[in-house]
């Protein structure tokens, strides 16, 4: 456990020099590493607990109840305060890296947006759309005249097919 305190602080000091800008391939590995640490620390929070709710249930035989109980949660808040300052430190490094990730991924859409490519796209999807609209329209123009016409054209059947 104390390796990994160790370990854990020297790779958080050595995230926090690394400087600001990382490239985003270094940043992701850098963030699956953290995530790592963050499920051994994970790992370290639940046998804690576990320890904690054993020698709690075990207070129960003892006549001393309270007591036993207060030095079972004593023991408990001594294993779990370090874990819980690791964590904060560890969330706070991989808040920085997600919002540099996110930072360079919105440069990169706002780059792509920019480009004469895809202002020729947009212009035409604009255009496209637009044409759209307007054979929309005139389908609507034109079923609505044949629903006006419909009683002359439904006249001019009868008086076409009469029979002798």
């Amino acid at each position: 456990m104390l390796q990994s305190k160790i370990l854990i602080s020297i790779f958080l000091l050595a995230s926090a020099l690394s400087g600001v800008v990382l490239a985003t391939p270094a940043e992701e590995a850098e963030l699956d590493q953290l995530d790592k640490i963050e499920q051994e620390l994970e790992l370290q929070r639940e046998w804690a607990k576990f320890r904690w709710g054993k020698a709690s249930s075990e207070c129960y035989q003892n006549y001393w109840v309270n007591s036993c109980l207060r030095s079972a949660r004593a023991d408990y808040r001594k294993e779990i305060d370090p874990i819980r300052e690791q964590e904060m430190a560890l969330h706070e490094v991989q808040r920085k890296l997600r919002d540099s990730l996110k930072t360079q991924e919105d440069i990169k859409r706002s780059a792509e947006r920019a480009s004469p490519e895809k202002a020729a796209e947009r212009a035409a999807n604009q255009r496209e759309f637009e044409q759209k609209q307007k054979d929309a329209a005139a389908r609507a123009a034109d079923l609505e005249q044949r629903r006006k016409d419909a009683p002359k054209r439904a006249q001019e059947n009868k008086a076409g097919t009469q029979l002798d």
